[in-house]
């Protein structure tokens, strides 16, 4: 009970959002280079290791990064270039975040976090590469439980409680967990579509 009442909490709150930006009339790309520039505040707080103000600063940018899109369907703004623009962004935005731990791991000396951190970023870039690919031979491709909402909210999570060791973990391992996933699928998709006898035949 009380779980759901926060996330209809949650739910009500962004929705309120969604339509104050979209009564101010403000253009979808805005937000999304909005939140961009906040997580490279963000990648900066994480970089001199002041992680719960980077958790904090993580969370602002997440609410312009949820309500780009949302916006641009209420105001009826959606775009080719828009959804473009916004998978771009996200993809620098994730992988800043993981340059700021990059950063800060080589500054303390830590040298297998500094490699546990690029291991993560490696799942990151192909944990979405593997979708887009795949979503050139077979219509979608969305299996896998982690994607960048995921991954987002495990490193506010490891930001804010100072245990971001594990969170790193966890994305490394995952990651690579749904990209396996997604070759899987793609594969089973793929030899299913071929299977199936020309339109018209």
């Amino acid at each position: 009970m009380i779980t759901y009442r926060i996330g209809q909490g949650g739910r009500y709150l962004w929705a309120k959002i969604v339509r104050a930006f979209a009564a101010a009339h403000i253009n979808p790309n805005v937000l999304t280079a909005i939140g961009f520039g906040i997580n490279v505040f963000a990648a900066y707080l994480f970089a001199y290791g002041y992680f719960r103000w980077a958790g904090a600063t993580v969370i602002l940018a997440a609410i312009f990064d949820l309500t780009d899109g949302p916006v641009a369907r209420v105001t009826e703004r959606v775009t080719p270039f828009g959804g473009f623009f916004d998978s771009v962004v996200d993809r620098y935005s994730d992988l800043l975040l993981l340059v700021g731990l990059l950063v800060y791991y080589g500054r303390i000396y830590r040298f297998w976090y500094v490699t546990l951190v690029a291991v993560a970023m490696i799942g990151a870039v192909m944990t979405s590469y593997t979708r887009a690919r795949a979503e050139n031979l077979i219509p979608k491709c969305k299996v896998g439980f982690l994607e960048r909402p995921e991954r987002i909210v495990l490193i506010i999570i490891g930001a804010l409680t100072d245990r971001m060791a594990p969170v790193l973990w966890v994305i490394t391992v995952f990651s690579q967990l749904t990209v396996i996933h997604r070759v899987i699928y793609t594969y089973q998709q793929s030899r299913r579509l071929a299977q199936q006898p020309p339109a018209g035949a």
